[in-house]
């Protein structure tokens, strides 16, 4: 059965040019970028799109413009999740209307939920939701995790399209693949970048990897190797994946994965690195140590 995704799914850093301000001319860019290295969607405000930290309002805007910008050229999913149940679907809504073709749904922060209530809002939500829903497992944040059990009483809302997981535990993301079982039309997508290719080999179906941001084809390229059984390739694209990830070990708070990928992309001349409050861009030492790092990286 045709899953409705695979491959490399970016998930979009939006560019600010200051507080509650799109880098306009930033996200064009970047949108072109991403676009240009063969990704297979695009996914917006998720956690590397700081959407917790921004307006609705510049949310919308967002929308608005990356719908526009894509032009239907790849599926844009939509990060919905949110403490409000009605703002949830608001946003849901306002992504229809402006032509993404899914929205990507996590467990509701702050309050942590047990499984019976979770299993209970995402069967009250999604009825109420536009879109396909990919549900996001991101327990490091959300302090919640969907459950394996949980995911197989929630089978029969066919409405869900499948499950990002960025939980970083692949015992856990091996336990997902049995759920074609029940869901064969199921896409099951790794987070943690590094992980594509083991993610590939259990039976995943891409990565929505954050590293796409700034070096799309590198991941592309490792997607495409894996479904062909290139594994020297493989191998070799892994290294520079690797590589890339010593950018995340700059910085010392947990921000630093955002501020190392926002940074990239600025040296690479795409957009700017403004960071949404509470969080700053890097410093100038911090920034020579990542461009250090990116001059490092092996060629394609």
């Amino acid at each position: 059965m045709t899953r409705m995704f695979s491959g490399i799914i970016p998930p979009l850093v939006t560019p600010l040019s200051n507080r509650d301000e799109l880098d306009v001319a930033g996200l064009e860019r970047l949108v072109a970028h991403v676009l240009a290295g063969g990704v297979n969607g695009l996914f917006i405000l998720g956690t590397t799109g700081e959407a917790p930290s921004l307006s609705y309002r510049l949310r919308r805007e967002l929308i608005d413009r990356v719908c526009r910008l894509v032009n239907g050229r790849v599926p844009v999913l939509v990060g919905i999740t949110d403490t409000s149940f009605v703002e949830s679907v608001h946003l849901a809504k306002h992504a229809a209307e402006a032509g993404a073709k899914a929205v990507v749904l996590s467990t509701p922060y702050y309050f942590p939920a047990g499984q019976t209530e979770l299993t209970s809002y995402v069967r009250n939500i999604v009825p109420e939701l536009p879109l396909p829903v990919m549900l996001y497992n991101m327990p490091s944040l959300t302090k919640v995790w969907f459950e394996i059990e949980t995911l197989q009483n929630l089978a029969d809302l066919s409405n869900i399209a499948g499950i990002k997981d960025s939980g970083g535990d692949l015992d856990y993301f091996a336990r997902l693949i049995p759920l074609r079982n029940l869901r064969p039309d199921w896409s099951i997508m790794i987070g943690p970048e590094a992980m594509l290719p083991q993610a590939m080999k259990l039976g995943g179906d891409g990565g929505v990897a954050g590293g796409a941001n700034p070096y799309p084809q590198l991941f592309v390229e490792c997607y495409r190797a894996a479904v062909n059984g290139d594994e020297a390739r493989v191998r070799q694209l892994s290294h520079g994946i690797n590589e890339l990830q010593r950018i995340y070990d700059v910085g010392k708070y947990a921000s630093r994965y955002i501020k190392a990928t926002k940074c990239a992309l600025s040296l690479l001349g795409i957009c700017d690195d403004f960071m949404a409050e509470p969080f700053h861009r890097f410093l100038a030492p911090e920034r020579e140590r990542v461009s250090e790092i990116l001059k490092s990286l092996p060629k394609l």
